[in-house]
């Protein structure tokens, strides 16, 4: 006798084994690869956090690009200040409306004309202009500098654009011409980005976008970002809490720091002159020097994490340029982070996670019993449908043993759905397979010659279809024509041999006897027409191939059953009957046609459907023409919806 013990006790004794023999070493490893794992994590988490600012920086810089790219296409911009004043005005208000990380956006002319409209909402713009309350909006508009009667104002307005108050500035002293943004973009004729640098009106520290005028390069429409607004992008903390993050530009200088205080050091540098000293700016945060010099290592740029000791502390380091349509050439965002900022973090962690997993074992000692039970139990439940499944065949065959009881139970009501299955493979398609598998029978019957009426369909101008749309296009065409047609083959009855690429092959009584097959199978190529009709207005409004389809359709004698080879068969019927539906499908070509049936059908089911006489016609390979008819309507639905147009 061979032994075999129940697997709640296998599986017991197993688990128990595992864990007892894998906790150990699993603690070492875990403790001697924590180091290593939190470097890595925290790496990853460095490139997704860099990732995440330059979309940031870029996302609250192109917005600003993207208006000032549309600006440049207005032609209400392209005459001088004081003409079309208030459209340059209202598309402004309109930028700074839908653009908030804008400070301000203006355009210079080639005479020193002026028109900037600022967002008066923020802090350090309120501080330099002193706006009246309630003021969103200030105007600056500067026209007719050669003339005595010289325009040159600052105008407040309201969220609504409702004048609050009008300021004369004298004198005229600000001139576009001489700012870096105007003077840059004359010099290069493309759109160019500058800064940081000190806006002349407002004394603050900004990135500038500019623009040249499509139609006239001498005029330049900019906007400005502040640096603030950048800096606040810059938050590193999630990492830990002395991560760091900043931007670089093409000189090497620090542009923005995600550190508030020192932020605010840096732009208080740049409001006390019109350059930042940029030693004084590096010195505030001493990894700046370590980043740019890493800035020149191929691999640092190209944005892998290195590493730097700087004053006894080893930090990683995680460099991505910025560059954006062609603007901030050479500009580049550094996270900092202290590694041991990152392996304390991780051993925090481990501890935690140690502790959890010192619990696991002692539950999974527990557990392991109650769970064998369990999987023994659903063992036996799988084993009982097997045998449910294995019932469709009853060939026996060789036996294995296993030292588990319970598998041996299962590999046996395996064995006979095995059985089953290899009998359902002979078959195809599924639906066939269906109506013949009969519980109560060991085999299934042989060919036999019996009464079947047979459709054929074929879509017209399938070929030129399948040039004019890919392969996966043409399948999920052909799958949508196929769904519909099998439902209407399976509502009237019909079994659905074979797809024979664009065409199907259906056929009524057979496998399961149908008395009146022959009109089903009418009734079938009538719904189908109609289903195909409804198809193709779908297909014409989302665009897709209108699918013109011929039928053809005959009954008599043919020869139903499984042929082919003992390994592989297939459910399908043979003999005249079939070709000369065939053939009648075919025909509608020429006779340009949409449902040929024989005159065997005629006979049949004559009275209940609406016929038109073709003729005799000759059709390849058979020596006798065949009498063709068209099938128009159905009779009894006509007089039922005698009013139907």
């Amino acid at each position: 006798m061979r032994w075999s013990k129940p697997l709640r006790l296998h599986l017991s004794i197993l688990i128990v084994s595992l864990l007892l023999s894998t906790s150990a070493p699993l603690i070492w490893l875990t403790f001697s690869q924590g180091r290593e794992a939190a470097i890595a994590a925290g790496e990853k988490q460095m490139r997704l956090m860099s990732l995440r600012l330059v979309e940031g920086y870029k996302n609250a810089l192109e917005g600003g690009y993207g208006a000032v790219a549309v600006a440049s296409t207005l032609p209400q911009l392209v005459s001088r200040p004081p003409q079309d004043l208030e459209a340059k005005q209202r598309f402004f208000l309109e930028v700074l409306r839908t653009v908030p990380n804008a400070t301000s956006i203006y355009a210079g002319y080639p005479d020193g004309s002026y028109v900037q409209v600022i967002n008066a909402q923020t802090g350090h713009v309120r501080a330099t202009l002193s706006p009246p309350d309630g003021a969103a909006f200030a105007i600056r508009t500067i026209a007719q500098r050669q003339r005595e009667d010289v325009i040159s104002t600052l105008r407040f307005t309201d969220s609504e654009t409702r004048m609050l108050q009008e300021r004369k500035v004298e004198p005229v002293t600000y001139d576009p011409r001489q700012r870096p943004w105007y003077r840059s973009v004359l010099f290069h004729g493309v759109p160019v980005s500058v800064g940081p640098y000190v806006t002349g009106m407002l004394r603050i520290p900004t990135l500038t976008m500019a623009v040249p005028m499509k139609d006239n390069g001498q005029i330049v429409v900019g906007i400005d970002v502040h640096l603030d607004t950048v800096s606040r992008l810059l938050n590193a903390q999630e990492i830990s809490p002395r991560a760091r993050s900043y931007i670089v530009d093409d000189r090497d200088r620090l542009v923005a720091h995600s550190d508030p205080a020192m932020m605010s050091r840096i732009l208080g540098m740049w409001s006390q002159s019109q350059w930042a000293d940029e030693t004084a700016a590096k010195s505030l945060d001493t990894t700046v020097k370590a980043v740019i010099r890493l800035r020149q290592n191929p691999m640092s740029a190209k944005g892998a994490t290195t590493q730097f000791d700087l004053d006894g502390v080893t930090y990683l380091a995680q460099i991505a340029p910025v560059t954006f349509s062609g603007l901030f050439k050479g500009n580049s965002i550094a996270v900092v982070v202290p590694l041991e900022d990152l392996v304390a973090q991780a051993n925090r962690q481990l501890t935690r996670n140690l502790a959890i997993a010192a619990a696991f074992v002692i539950a999974g000692v527990a557990a392991s019993v109650v769970l064998s039970r369990i999987i023994s139990r659903s063992l036996y439940q799988l084993s009982d449908e097997a045998r449910r499944i294995g019932d469709l065949n009853f060939a026996s065959g060789g036996e294995s043993h296993s030292w588990i009881s319970e598998i041996n139970t299962l590999a046996g009501a395996l064995r006979a759905a095995q059985r089953g299955i290899s009998q359902f493979a002979l078959y195809v398609p599924r639906e066939v397979v269906r109506r013949i598998v009969d519980p109560e029978r060991r085999a299934v019957a042989k060919a036999h010659r019996q009464d079947v009426t047979v459709l054929f369909t074929d879509i017209r101008d399938f070929t030129t279809i399948s040039e004019r749309y890919s392969p996966e296009e043409v399948v999920d065409i052909l799958s949508t024509y196929f769904e519909l047609l099998n439902a209407v083959v399976e509502r009237h009855g019909g079994t659905l041999v074979q797809y024979l690429g664009d065409s199907l092959f259906a056929m009524w009584n057979a496998p399961v006897p149908d008395a009146q097959h022959v009109e089903n199978g009418c009734r079938c190529a009538l719904e189908m027409r109609a289903a195909i009709d409804t198809l193709n207005g779908e297909n014409r409004r989302s665009g897709r191939p209108e699918l013109f389809t011929r039928f053809g359709l005959h009954t008599g004698p043919a020869v139903v059953g499984s042929f082919g080879a003992i390994s592989r068969q297939q459910y399908t019927a043979m003999g005249d009957t079939i070709n000369v539906a065939s053939r009648l499908e075919g025909l509608n070509k020429e006779l340009g046609t949409s449902i040929l049936c024989s005159s065997a059908i005629i006979r049949a089911v004559e009275g209940i459907f609406e016929f038109q006489r073709i003729g005799l016609v000759k059709v390849k390979g058979r020596a006798r023409e065949v009498d063709v008819w068209e099938l128009t309507g159905d009779t009894a639905a006509r007089l039922a919806t005698p009013n139907r147009v």
